[in-house]
């Protein structure tokens, strides 16, 4: 695939240079030493040079090493280095440290024999569409910032629209749409588990006044491509930068990579998209850059900002209520060991009471985690809307209320109503229906 794509870089109108051999750098930020590698053209005077700067997760230098090379042929000198893991994770990250890191690599990059250290800028995909503008913001030194798959929204907002499309996709409808992107993403972000959740990449546009090339996928189905593109223009223009170039690559997806319907990922980058950062960023030394940009895509929905939590969807409130009634339902068969059998008619509802309960309460923290950890980007067979695990779990609440309703009839109608084992399951359905439709088990 590399192979390819070089071979696609090579063959444009006129002719480039070839890469020089890869030289290594280390350079410190935030008490931290990252290491890379400079792919630099091959003779000719001071090059241009770009800083590349990750998108989410965990990167090296190797995650984009093709685009390096590509650029380099096109006479520009590329840094690519490892992706900090210190202060970084899952639940970890800041974005202001990464813009840190960006200016770090940068003044690496210009220190190295044979770059101009007046045209050197940084490029960032992803994630690193509000680092990359973050660290051109800071700093004189950056000549530039390109951006690819770059947001005009917050992250949460970003991610709920992302988790949203490909649900939809998959053919999920209802409530487990709403879990998945709304009440999850608000819950995640209120328990302080979405680090930068509500980050927003307006107020670094309106302070960047450098020229900006901003890249998009006429078909991200992880960032709302024509929202990106309208903020960008308006941002920018009412700031009063006109040098700017928005475009707009059709049949791509998120990083420029082909595809027939941006949920899939071909071979090769979009025709024309590696050409166009060598034109552009050689073509700084010609002078100031005029305004353009293509029309914004059109988007399947619009985003949505997500709203503040209220009081009763505390993350501890609802965590707190989900723990309790595991506990209540639990403690039923537990304390069954214990005791003799219960006499007819009350044992057997509340048998199912307490079954379908922990199936129920237990089932859907499993469920949630394998969500969590990517399941809701390709969620599987569909049934009436809904995954089958998320059906399955949707009827389990449901006869969780049945079976509350016919224990706590055959409870009432005993005439020795003692019993803290009946009591207790009882009081954990009443926990669990409030939770249950917070967190959509009981809503179509």
């Amino acid at each position: 695939m590399i192979a390819a794509l070089l071979a696609a870089v090579v063959a444009v109108s006129s002719p480039v240079p070839a890469a020089a051999p890869a030289g290594d750098v280390s350079f410190t930020s935030h008490g931290v030493t990252l290491h890379g590698t400079v792919v630099a053209p091959e003779g000719g005077g001071p090059a241009p040079g770009i800083v590349m700067v990750h998108g989410s997760g965990e990167h090296d230098r190797d995650d984009y090493r093709a685009e390096a090379e590509a650029f380099a042929k096109a006479g520009i000198a590329t840094l690519i280095y490892d992706k900090r893991t210190e202060g970084y994770s899952l639940f970890e990250r800041d974005y202001s440290v990464l813009a840190d890191d960006a200016l770090a690599a940068v003044q690496a990059l210009r220190s190295r024999p044979g770059v101009d250290p007046a045209r050197v800028g940084v490029w960032g995909l992803s994630e690193g569409g509000w680092v990359a503008p973050l660290a051109a913001s800071r700093s004189k030194d950056v000549a530039f910032a390109i951006t690819v798959g770059a947001n005009g929204v917050s992250p949460d907002r970003q991610q709920s629209w992302a988790l949203e499309t490909y649900l939809r996709h998959g053919g999920v409808d209802g409530s487990m749409v709403d879990m998945v992107a709304s009440t999850n993403m608000r819950t995640l972000a209120g328990a302080g588990l979405f680090p930068e959740a509500g980050y927003d990449p307006v107020p670094v546009l309106e302070n960047l006044r450098r020229p900006v090339l901003g890249l998009w996928g006429e078909l991200d189905r992880l960032t709302p491509p024509g929202e990106a593109v309208r903020i960008f223009r308006e941002t920018l223009e009412r700031a009063g930068n006109q040098q700017y170039t928005l475009k707009v690559f059709p049949q791509s997806q998120h990083a420029l990579r082909r595809t027939t319907d941006g949920f899939d990922k071909l071979d090769g980058f979009a025709p024309g998209y590696l050409d166009l950062v060598g034109t552009w960023v050689n073509g700084l030394a010609d002078g100031p850059v005029r305004p353009s940009s293509d029309p914004p895509p059109e988007q399947a929905s619009q985003s949505v900002a997500l709203a503040p939590l209220s009081w009763y969807e505390t993350p501890w409130l609802q965590l707190a209520g989900w723990a309790l009634a595991l506990l209540a339902f639990a403690a039923y068969p537990v304390t069954a060991l214990f005791r003799r059998r219960e006499e007819v008619p009350l044992a057997r509802p509340a048998r199912w009471l307490a079954s379908t309960g922990l199936l129920a309460t237990a089932g859907f923290l499993v469920y949630y985690v394998t969500l969590s950890m990517g399941a809701a980007m390709a969620p599987g067979p569909v049934l009436f809307g809904r995954t089958l695990p998320w059906l399955a779990l949707q009827l389990l609440a449901v006869g969780v209320v049945i079976a509350g309703v016919v224990t706590a009839v055959s409870w009432w109608r005993r005439e020795d109503r003692g019993g803290v084992r009946v009591g207790l399951l009882l009081a954990g359905t009443l926990l669990f229906v409030p939770w249950a439709v917070q967190w959509g088990l009981l809503v179509p």
